[in-house]
Protein backbone atom coordinates (compact mmCIF):
# COMPACT_ATOMS: atom_id res chain seq x y z
CA UNK A 1 0.00 0.00 0.00
CA UNK A 2 2.60 2.64 0.69
CA UNK A 3 4.41 2.01 -2.66
CA UNK A 4 0.98 2.98 -3.94
CA UNK A 5 1.31 6.46 -2.43
CA UNK A 6 4.11 7.84 -4.54
CA UNK A 7 4.16 8.69 -7.81
CA UNK A 8 5.92 6.55 -10.78
CA UNK A 9 8.45 9.36 -11.23
CA UNK A 10 9.31 9.06 -7.60
CA UNK A 11 10.80 5.64 -7.65
CA UNK A 12 12.96 5.82 -11.53
CA UNK A 13 15.75 4.65 -11.14
CA UNK A 14 18.50 7.79 -11.60
CA UNK A 15 19.92 8.40 -14.89
CA UNK A 16 23.03 9.94 -12.58
CA UNK A 17 22.97 6.22 -10.60
CA UNK A 18 23.05 4.52 -14.33
CA UNK A 19 25.70 6.57 -15.53
CA UNK A 20 27.54 5.44 -12.23
CA UNK A 21 26.94 1.55 -12.73
CA UNK A 22 27.84 1.69 -16.46
CA UNK A 23 31.37 3.79 -15.27
CA UNK A 24 31.70 0.46 -12.90
CA UNK A 25 30.93 -1.71 -15.93
CA UNK A 26 33.19 -0.28 -18.30
CA UNK A 27 36.16 0.39 -16.09
CA UNK A 28 35.67 -3.11 -14.55
CA UNK A 29 36.04 -4.73 -18.18
CA UNK A 30 39.39 -2.65 -18.50
CA UNK A 31 40.22 -4.23 -14.98
CA UNK A 32 39.81 -7.86 -16.28
CA UNK A 33 40.70 -7.37 -19.87
CA UNK A 34 44.32 -5.16 -18.88
CA UNK A 35 42.66 -2.96 -21.34
CA UNK A 36 44.51 0.34 -19.76
CA UNK A 37 48.29 0.50 -20.05
CA UNK A 38 48.15 1.82 -16.55
CA UNK A 39 46.14 -1.22 -14.69
CA UNK A 40 45.76 1.17 -12.01
CA UNK A 41 43.57 3.82 -13.65
CA UNK A 42 41.39 0.83 -14.01
CA UNK A 43 41.35 -0.06 -10.73
CA UNK A 44 40.96 3.10 -9.13
CA UNK A 45 37.73 4.21 -11.66
CA UNK A 46 36.42 0.75 -11.14
CA UNK A 47 36.41 0.50 -6.86
CA UNK A 48 35.26 4.31 -6.63
CA UNK A 49 32.45 4.02 -8.57
CA UNK A 50 31.48 0.91 -7.29
CA UNK A 51 32.08 2.12 -4.07
CA UNK A 52 29.89 5.24 -4.85
CA UNK A 53 27.04 2.55 -6.21
CA UNK A 54 27.12 0.86 -2.71
CA UNK A 55 27.03 4.14 -0.98
CA UNK A 56 23.48 4.48 -2.69
CA UNK A 57 22.05 1.06 -2.08
CA UNK A 58 23.01 1.38 1.05
CA UNK A 59 20.77 4.66 1.67
CA UNK A 60 18.17 3.26 -0.95
CA UNK A 61 17.97 0.39 1.37
CA UNK A 62 17.02 2.92 4.33
CA UNK A 63 14.47 4.75 2.24
CA UNK A 64 12.51 1.72 0.96
CA UNK A 65 12.61 -0.26 4.32
CA UNK A 66 10.71 3.33 5.71
CA UNK A 67 8.60 3.19 2.83
CA UNK A 68 7.30 0.03 3.58
CA UNK A 69 7.05 0.89 7.14
CA UNK A 70 4.83 4.01 6.59
CA UNK A 71 7.78 6.95 5.51
CA UNK A 72 5.51 7.33 1.78
CA UNK A 73 7.74 11.24 1.97
CA UNK A 74 10.73 9.45 1.13
CA UNK A 75 9.42 8.94 -2.56
CA UNK A 76 9.44 13.10 -2.85
CA UNK A 77 12.72 13.59 -1.52
CA UNK A 78 14.21 11.76 -4.13
CA UNK A 79 15.30 8.95 -1.79
CA UNK A 80 14.27 5.78 -4.12
CA UNK A 81 15.89 7.20 -7.26
CA UNK A 82 19.39 5.92 -6.54
CA UNK A 83 20.79 9.61 -7.35
CA UNK A 84 23.36 9.82 -4.93
CA UNK A 85 22.72 13.89 -5.29
CA UNK A 86 19.15 13.11 -3.50
CA UNK A 87 21.36 11.73 -0.39
CA UNK A 88 21.61 15.11 2.36
CA UNK A 89 24.93 16.62 -0.01
CA UNK A 90 26.90 15.84 -2.13
CA UNK A 91 30.22 16.76 -0.45
CA UNK A 92 29.06 14.63 2.79
CA UNK A 93 27.50 12.08 0.78
CA UNK A 94 29.93 11.05 -1.82
CA UNK A 95 33.31 13.34 -1.83
CA UNK A 96 34.38 12.70 1.80
CA UNK A 97 33.82 8.78 1.96
CA UNK A 98 35.73 9.04 -1.32
CA UNK A 99 38.76 11.03 0.44
CA UNK A 100 38.56 8.40 3.08
CA UNK A 101 38.77 5.34 1.06
CA UNK A 102 41.93 7.92 -0.63
CA UNK A 103 43.74 8.89 2.60
CA UNK A 104 43.71 5.27 4.33
CA UNK A 105 41.40 2.88 2.81
CA UNK A 106 38.53 3.40 4.79
CA UNK A 107 35.33 2.71 4.52
CA UNK A 108 33.57 5.52 6.93
CA UNK A 109 30.16 5.89 6.14
CA UNK A 110 28.82 8.46 3.86
CA UNK A 111 25.36 10.32 2.92
CA UNK A 112 21.79 9.70 5.36
CA UNK A 113 18.49 9.99 4.30
CA UNK A 114 15.71 11.62 6.47
CA UNK A 115 13.34 9.91 7.88
CA UNK A 116 9.62 11.27 9.12
CA UNK A 117 9.87 9.13 12.59
CA UNK A 118 6.46 10.16 13.33
CA UNK A 119 4.96 8.13 10.33
CA UNK A 120 6.48 4.81 11.74
CA UNK A 121 4.79 2.79 14.06
CA UNK A 122 6.87 -0.04 16.50
CA UNK A 123 10.49 0.14 17.95
CA UNK A 124 11.04 -3.38 15.40
CA UNK A 125 10.63 -0.85 12.87
CA UNK A 126 12.89 2.26 13.14
CA UNK A 127 15.36 -0.47 14.00
CA UNK A 128 15.42 -2.18 10.73
CA UNK A 129 15.25 1.10 9.17
CA UNK A 130 18.78 1.49 10.63
CA UNK A 131 20.32 -1.68 10.07
CA UNK A 132 18.61 -2.11 6.50
CA UNK A 133 22.16 0.45 5.34
CA UNK A 134 25.10 -1.37 6.91
CA UNK A 135 23.36 -5.02 6.44
CA UNK A 136 23.38 -3.49 2.18
CA UNK A 137 26.91 -3.01 2.83
CA UNK A 138 27.41 -6.99 4.45
CA UNK A 139 25.90 -8.43 1.23
CA UNK A 140 28.10 -6.06 -0.88
CA UNK A 141 31.09 -7.52 0.85
CA UNK A 142 29.94 -11.30 0.49
CA UNK A 143 29.38 -10.67 -3.28
CA UNK A 144 32.73 -9.39 -3.78
CA UNK A 145 34.41 -11.74 -1.88
CA UNK A 146 32.77 -14.85 -3.04
CA UNK A 147 35.25 -15.79 -5.56
CA UNK A 148 37.27 -15.90 -2.96
CA UNK A 149 35.51 -18.42 -0.54
CA UNK A 150 33.89 -20.33 -3.33
CA UNK A 151 37.71 -20.71 -4.60
CA UNK A 152 37.00 -19.90 -8.02
CA UNK A 153 39.81 -17.67 -8.97
CA UNK A 154 40.86 -19.36 -11.00
CA UNK A 155 41.15 -17.56 -14.10
CA UNK A 156 40.61 -14.11 -12.57
CA UNK A 157 43.20 -11.68 -13.47
CA UNK A 158 45.24 -10.49 -10.43
CA UNK A 159 44.30 -6.93 -10.97
CA UNK A 160 40.60 -7.93 -11.02
CA UNK A 161 41.48 -9.99 -8.08
CA UNK A 162 43.40 -7.20 -6.25
CA UNK A 163 40.58 -4.60 -7.05
CA UNK A 164 37.82 -7.19 -5.16
CA UNK A 165 39.90 -7.28 -1.94
CA UNK A 166 40.10 -3.91 -2.02
CA UNK A 167 36.72 -3.59 -2.65
CA UNK A 168 35.52 -6.12 0.62
CA UNK A 169 38.11 -4.23 2.66
CA UNK A 170 35.79 -1.14 2.04
CA UNK A 171 32.60 -2.91 2.12
CA UNK A 172 33.73 -4.58 5.80
CA UNK A 173 34.82 -1.43 6.92
CA UNK A 174 31.63 -0.02 6.20
CA UNK A 175 29.82 -2.06 7.80
CA UNK A 176 31.86 -2.37 11.06
CA UNK A 177 31.45 1.42 11.37
CA UNK A 178 27.91 1.84 10.64
CA UNK A 179 26.80 -0.81 13.29
CA UNK A 180 28.88 0.84 15.99
CA UNK A 181 26.53 2.27 18.78
CA UNK A 182 27.63 5.82 18.47
CA UNK A 183 25.00 8.65 18.03
CA UNK A 184 24.98 9.91 14.07
CA UNK A 185 25.87 6.39 13.04
CA UNK A 186 23.09 3.44 12.18
CA UNK A 187 24.30 1.41 15.10
CA UNK A 188 22.92 4.17 17.23
CA UNK A 189 19.97 4.11 15.42
CA UNK A 190 19.09 0.07 15.68
CA UNK A 191 19.20 0.31 19.42
CA UNK A 192 17.64 4.19 20.00
CA UNK A 193 14.30 2.70 19.98
CA UNK A 194 15.02 0.66 23.04
CA UNK A 195 16.46 3.48 24.76
CA UNK A 196 14.41 5.96 27.63
CA UNK A 197 13.17 9.39 26.49
CA UNK A 198 16.07 10.39 28.89
CA UNK A 199 18.75 8.98 27.69
CA UNK A 200 17.58 9.95 24.04
CA UNK A 201 17.09 13.45 24.80
CA UNK A 202 20.65 13.71 26.50
CA UNK A 203 22.31 11.81 23.61
CA UNK A 204 20.69 13.90 21.09
CA UNK A 205 23.04 16.79 20.99
CA UNK A 206 26.19 14.48 20.11
CA UNK A 207 24.62 13.06 17.01
CA UNK A 208 26.28 15.55 14.56
CA UNK A 209 29.47 14.56 15.86
CA UNK A 210 29.54 11.15 15.99
CA UNK A 211 31.16 10.45 12.39
CA UNK A 212 34.07 12.79 12.97
CA UNK A 213 34.58 11.58 16.74
CA UNK A 214 35.53 7.49 14.73
CA UNK A 215 37.06 8.92 12.52
CA UNK A 216 39.22 11.03 14.97
CA UNK A 217 39.48 7.63 16.92
CA UNK A 218 40.35 5.92 13.91
CA UNK A 219 43.77 7.99 13.65
CA UNK A 220 44.55 6.52 17.39
CA UNK A 221 47.41 3.92 16.47
CA UNK A 222 46.46 1.28 19.18
CA UNK A 223 42.47 1.87 18.35
CA UNK A 224 43.58 1.51 14.63
CA UNK A 225 45.37 -1.56 15.39
CA UNK A 226 42.37 -3.29 17.14
CA UNK A 227 39.96 -2.04 14.44
CA UNK A 228 41.77 -3.58 11.53
CA UNK A 229 42.74 -6.34 13.29
CA UNK A 230 38.81 -7.08 13.48
CA UNK A 231 38.63 -6.42 9.54
CA UNK A 232 41.19 -8.47 8.78
CA UNK A 233 39.63 -11.00 10.83
CA UNK A 234 36.02 -10.93 9.34
CA UNK A 235 37.94 -10.53 5.69
CA UNK A 236 40.31 -14.12 6.71
CA UNK A 237 36.71 -15.64 7.30
CA UNK A 238 35.99 -14.46 3.98
CA UNK A 239 38.98 -16.01 2.17
CA UNK A 240 40.36 -13.07 1.36
CA UNK A 241 44.11 -12.71 2.24
CA UNK A 242 46.13 -9.62 3.14
CA UNK A 243 48.06 -10.01 -0.35
CA UNK A 244 44.98 -9.06 -1.94
CA UNK A 245 43.53 -6.17 0.04
CA UNK A 246 47.38 -4.59 -0.18
CA UNK A 247 47.48 -5.14 -3.97
CA UNK A 248 44.17 -3.55 -4.48
CA UNK A 249 44.98 -0.46 -2.64
CA UNK A 250 48.50 -0.28 -4.17
CA UNK A 251 46.59 -0.39 -7.55
CA UNK A 252 43.99 2.19 -6.43
CA UNK A 253 46.95 4.35 -5.42
CA UNK A 254 47.94 4.46 -9.32
CA UNK A 255 49.90 7.95 -8.37
CA UNK A 256 52.45 6.41 -5.92
CA UNK A 257 55.06 4.03 -6.72
CA UNK A 258 55.45 1.33 -4.21
CA UNK A 259 57.52 -0.79 -5.90
CA UNK A 260 56.77 -4.39 -7.87
CA UNK A 261 55.66 -6.23 -5.14
CA UNK A 262 51.74 -6.78 -7.04
CA UNK A 263 52.55 -7.73 -10.16
CA UNK A 264 49.49 -7.79 -12.36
Amino acid sequence: MTTAATRPGDRRVSPVFLGIMAVAAVTGWATWTGFSDVPGVAVFLFVTSAWIVSLCLHEYAHARTALHSGDVSVGAKGYLTLNPMKYTHALLSIVLPVVFVIMGGIGLPGGAVFIDRGRIRGRWRHSLISAAGPLTNVLFAVVCTAPFWLGALDGVPPAFRYALGFLALLQVTAAILNFLPVPGLDGYGVIEPWLSRDVRRQVEPFAPFGLLFVFALLWVPSVNGVFFDGVDAVLRVLCVEEIDRYCGFDLFRFWQDTGDICAV
